[in-house]
Order: C-alpha cells, then sequence, then structure tokens
C-alpha cells in the first residue's frame, strides 16, 4: 500500500445528537456506539454534499472536491449505480408479501 499525498476529509464541525436510531422491523438492535457511528458518516457525508453543490467562490481551499477519473474505464462505461436504499426497501417489500 502506497502512502497517498491528498488530505483527508476532517469534520471539525460535527455535533453529537441525543436522538437514537428506532430498530428496524427485522428485530436488529443497534448499541449506541453504532447509532454514533451511523450519526457521524451520515452527518458528515451531508456537509460533504452541501459543500460541493455550494458555488465554487464559496467553497474552502481545502473543503471536498469532486473526483473525477482522467482516464475512465472501458469496461466500466455501461456501469448504472445502485440505490442501495431503494433496494433494502423493495426487497423488504418482497419479504412481506411472501
Amino acid at each position: 500500500m502506497t502512502s497517498s499525498s491528498t488530505p483527508r476529509m476532517v469534520n471539525t464541525t460535527y455535533k453529537r445528537t441525543s436522538s437514537p436510531r428506532s430498530p428496524t422491523n427485522s428485530g436488529e438492535l443497534y448499541t449506541p456506539a453504532h447509532e454514533e457511528n451511523v450519526r457521524f458518516i451520515h452527518d458528515t457525508w451531508m456537509c460533504v454534499l452541501k459543500e460541493i453543490k455550494s458555488p465554487q467562490n464559496e467553497r474552502n481551499e481545502r473543503g471536498p472536491q469532486e473526483y473525477v477519473e482522467k482516464n475512465p474505464n472501458p469496461s466500466l462505461h455501461t456501469f448504472t449505480p445502485i440505490d442501495l436504499s431503494d433496494l433494502k426497501k423493495r426487497n423488504t417489500q418482497d419479504a412481506k408479501k411472501s
């Protein structure tokens, strides 16, 4: 593994929230540490998306940057991203039907 000179994203605006996530209908129970990790990742990702969508002149010089391949892989030309939330909803609905 090689080290990269690219700076890592660090969110210094993270605030701990006290509202816990409800367990899903599948009976999964989440530990407080798991819930905190999920909130942190979600909140940080929302900040990244907000910064990326802001006009270029409002962005912090060291803020997030969208990566674009200089030489795209031709075998990925037909790749279509999948919405995992939508897939989970469909699988849950299919399980309820059967």
